[in-house]
């Protein structure tokens, strides 16, 4: 088991100081997150839209938490927890919208590919030396095919 000690004394005073620190941390937090803004279900699919008008279909027959409710429960499920969850309060249903989009293999393979053509832009700082000491070379080595 690991030990993780606290940061911040508990025994601090709350001053608003304090407060309005943790309110800039949570806003900060709450606006890095996967943000939802509506939920809907029509023709056997959640649909979940974005603030930019963008939204994701997802078939509720590929979620079992899902498939077993009937349209009308469809119908009346809510966002919750920030809208990081799709709820549900009389049948006790709650389901991280992460954990939907993840366990969709496509939506997982394109979320990769994102990624990784996201970081290929990065340069790092031995990159760009890289690319200086081949600037004063000349520019990028040409490939010599060696004749077989």
């Amino acid at each position: 088991m690991k030990i993780i000690k606290a940061e911040v004394p508990v025994d601090v005073p709350l001053t608003q100081a304090l407060l309005d620190q943790a309110i800039e941390r949570g806003e900060a937090r709450h606006d890095a997150g996967l943000q939802v803004s509506t939920l809907s279900y029509a023709a056997g699919c959640l649909c979940l839209g974005f603030a930019d008008g963008s939204s994701i279909h997802l078939p509720v027959k590929n979620y079992p938490e899902l498939a077993a409710l009937s349209d009308t429960q469809l119908q009346q499920l809510q966002l919750g927890f920030c809208a990081t969850a799709v709820c549900h309060e009389a049948v006790d249903l709650q389901v991280s919208i992460v954990g939907l989009l993840s366990a969709s293999e496509p939506l997982m393979k394109l979320a990769t590919q994102l990624v990784a053509s996201r970081n290929g832009r990065q340069s790092s700082a031995a990159k760009a030396r890289a690319a200086r000491l081949n600037g004063k070379k000349g520019g990028r080595p040409r490939k010599v095919e060696v004749p077989a």
